[in-house]
C-alpha cells in the first residue's frame, strides 16, 4: 500500500533526496516549498501524513502546525535542523506526533514515518464490520476492491491507492448507487462537517478518478450528481 505525504522544504535539494528515498519505501511524496502555501496543498492533496519543516517563507512550521492540527487527524512530523528542548517541547505541545532532526539517517527516518502510519486509521468507520462480518471482496464487473488486504486490481491491473484514497473508494463502493454528498463523506473520513468552502473532498474524487481511468470531463465510473454529491455507478466496469 503507498502512502501520500505532503512535504513542507524549502531547500529543494534536500526536498528531493529525502522525496527520492521515501518514493523507494512505498511512499509518494508531495513537496511544498512554501509555508503560506502550505495548509492549500494539504487540503488539496489529503495525505496520510504531513512532514514539516519549522523555517519556512511565509509560515513558519510551528503556526501550520498549529492551525492543521484541529482538522487534520494523520501523523503531523517535524523535521527540522533546530535541536532545541524548546521546539520539541512546543511542536509536540501544538499537535505534532514527532519531531525528527535533518541529521538523522535516511533509513531511522523510514522507520520511524512507518511506525507513525502503522497507527494511522487501521479500519475505518465502514471498514470494519465488512472485515468482522467475513465479508470478502467486492467485485464490480473488472473492479476487485478487497478490504482486508486493501488491494485494488482493475481488469487485472492492480491500481496503487494511498490510505485516504483507498478508504474514499470503500466508502463508495460500500454504497454503490447512492448519491453521498460531501457531508456524509468529510464524516466518515475526517470526522468533520461540510462547511461549504472545502474542496478537499472534490480534490480526492478527481485523483480517484484519475487513477480509475474515469472521464474527467463525463464520468461513468464515480458519477457526479449536480447539487446532491457523488455516486459509485454499478455499470462503468465492464
Amino acid at each position: 500500500m503507498t502512502h501520500r505525504i505532503v512535504f513542507v522544504e524549502d531547500d529543494a535539494d534536500l526536498a528531493e533526496l529525502i522525496s527520492d528515498f521515501l518514493s523507494r519505501h512505498e511512499m509518494e511524496v508531495v513537496v511544498e516549498a512554501r509555508g503560506d502555501a502550505a495548509l492549500d496543498t494539504i487540503a488539496r492533496e489529503a495525505p496520510d501524513l504531513v512532514l514539516l519543516d519549522i523555517m519556512l517563507p511565509g509560515k513558519d512550521g510551528l503556526s501550520i502546525c498549529r492551525e492543521l492540527r484541529p482538522k487534520f487527524d494523520g501523523p503531523i512530523i517535524m523535521l527540522t535542523s533546530l535541536d532545541s528542548d524548546m521546539n520539541q517541547i512546543l511542536g509536540l505541545e501544538l499537535g505534532a506526533n514527532d519531531y525528527i532532526l535533518k541529521t538523522t539517517p535516511p533509513s531511522v527516518l523510514v522507520a520511524r514515518l512507518r511506525a507513525q502510519l502503522r497507527n494511522l486509521r487501521p479500519t475505518t468507520a465502514t471498514e470494519a464490520p465488512a472485515a468482522k462480518s467475513g465479508t470478502r471482496k467486492a467485485v464490480f464487473g473488472q473492479l476487485t476492491i478487497d478490504p482486508i488486504s486493501r488491494d485494488v486490481t482493475l481488469a487485472n491491473e492492480k491500481i496503487p491507492l494511498s490510505t485516504s484514497d483507498f478508504d474514499l473508494l470503500w466508502l463508495l463502493a460500500s454504497h454503490a448507487g447512492e448519491t453521498l454528498n460531501r457531508d456524509i463523506l468529510l464524516k466518515e473520513m475526517r470526522g468533520v462537517s461540510y462547511d461549504g468552502l472545502d474542496r478537499s473532498i472534490d480534490v480526492a474524487i478527481s485523483r480517484l478518478r484519475k487513477k480509475l481511468g474515469d472521464n474527467p470531463s463525463e464520468p461513468f465510473r464515480i458519477k457526479t450528481v449536480r447539487n446532491r454529491g457523488y455516486l459509485f455507478s454499478l455499470s462503468g466496469w465492464e
